[in-house]
């Protein structure tokens, strides 16, 4: 079995909380990108292993460490099996970029493993064990634009939902998102007054004020490179531009395919510098 496993940006990213076991509340619009990992599960047959994970990308590990290892343990373990699946991840979604592409990935892999070994979950059962595994992973198993709260198991579909151009430049690094929290000199902001998206392409004044991330100041003062793509691709006529997640990754919204084509075109050939030219997935 083939599936696709979507990368995604954080529109807006507000810190507004922490828990007592250390863990920051978020508050966050949550929209999916036709930039994709390709999963491939696999039934082995009896006598040859039990669950194998490997990976293309030198970054990622094989096995045990990898989160789509945990995903597709967690789920046979849920149904009483042990196996034999053979997993391989064909990376495409940068790594530590801040476009949640380990998270798909185990996303992917529970939706693909229920599918393929017909074991009849749910989705809110899968829902609870992604859960399980990090933040991002609900999202990804709900899929569509969403505002996440809590931890970012909290969510709230966002429909209607306007088909937005973007180009996401990749700076050449990953940014460690452990690293980033701890490093955050936490203040309490405001979350999102409602989970409507309120602007428009054609008001850039409007669109900047939506697009917010309370870990930009963290990343770039480590990583001044991020800042310096974001006002690249403001240059490049981007309606507004942010970072994603904790970073690396940077994106810019275009008022049209077009407008975002010819601006991909030139800062695809930044030095160091990987460029994907995206639209979001409803």
């Amino acid at each position: 079995m083939r599936i696709l496993a979507p990368a995604k940006v954080n529109l807006c990213l507000r810190v507004v909380g922490k828990r007592e076991d250390g863990y920051h509340l978020i508050d966050s619009l949550m929209v999916p990108v036709d930039l994709y990992d390709e999963i491939r599960i696999a039934r082995r047959r009896r006598g040859d292993g039990g669950l194998t994970v490997t990976c293309d990308h030198p970054q990622v590990p094989d096995g045990e460490a990898n989160l789509a290892y945990r995903a597709a343990s967690l789920l046979l373990e849920e149904k009483g099996l042990s196996g034999p699946v053979r997993i391989h991840i064909r990376k495409r979604i940068p790594v530590g970029g801040g476009l949640g592409g380990g998270s798909s990935d185990a996303a992917a892999t529970l939706l693909g493993l229920n599918r393929l070994l017909r074991l009849g979950c749910s989705q809110g059962t899968l829902f609870s064990l992604a859960a399980r595994l990090g933040a991002d992973v609900p999202f990804f198993i709900r899929g569509g634009p969403a505002r996440a709260r809590g931890i970012g198991e909290r969510l709230t579909r966002l429909r209607p939902f306007p088909r937005l151009w973007m180009v996401i430049l990749y700076p050449g690094f990953p940014v460690s998102t452990r690293w980033v929290y701890q490093s955050l000199d936490f203040k309490l902001t405001k979350a999102m007054g409602n989970t409507s998206i309120n602007f428009s392409l054609k008001d850039p004044k409007r669109l900047a004020r939506l697009l917010v991330n309370d870990l930009e100041k963290v990343t770039i003062r480590r990583y001044p490179k991020i800042a310096f793509l974001k006002e690249r691709l403001m240059e490049e006529g981007a309606g507004g531009a942010l970072m994603s997640g904790s970073g690396s990754s940077v994106f810019g919204i275009f008022a049209a395919e077009e407008a975002a084509r010819k601006a991909f075109r030139r800062l695809r050939k930044e030095e160091g510098v990987q460029g994907y030219l995206v639209h979001s997935l409803s």
